[in-house]
């Protein structure tokens, strides 16, 4: 399964959002520039995530976007879901009545397949936010320079 750039985006705008949660609303130049998101493109993806409740905006001169919940309530696999839909590893998976394969009501695969999505979705719907805000904090810890002597 591989993850659409758009998705990418969307997963690191959302990161940035948490990074900077009840700090107020954050440029959309900030995000941009701090994640390496093309401004035109992250403008089409934030406005997307808006009617969601997840992200609100704000105008003006103080303005920008923030998360609407806390970040230890909105997981990666959400963000997923919402722009590249679900996490099915194969059609016949998401859709019961889906006729995309004729061996459907005797495949032998379809455990697996079922096995491959739980396990996908275990490792992103159990991953929130905060969790990978403490993450990134305890990597730029353990990767700073210690010049002490």
């Amino acid at each position: 399964m591989n993850l659409s750039q758009k998705c990418q985006y969307a997963v690191r705008a959302v990161m940035e959002l948490a990074k900077q949660y009840g700090q107020g609303p954050v440029a959309i130049s900030q995000i941009a520039a701090t994640q390496a998101i093309p401004q035109r493109f992250l403008e089409n993806i934030l406005n997307d995530l808006k009617p969601t409740g997840l992200i609100e905006s704000r105008r003006g001169v103080q303005g920008g976007y923030m998360l609407a919940k806390d970040p230890a309530a909105i997981t990666v696999g959400e963000i997923i879901r919402l722009v590249d839909g679900p996490l099915d590893p194969v059609k016949c998976i998401g859709d019961k009545n889906s006729p995309c394969c004729p061996l459907k009501e005797s495949c032998a695969l379809i455990h697996l397949w079922n096995r491959a999505k739980a396990a996908v979705e275990a490792v992103y719907d159990g991953a929130s936010f905060r969790d990978l805000v403490e993450e990134e904090k305890k990597l730029s810890k353990s990767s700073a320079i210690d010049f002490s002597i």
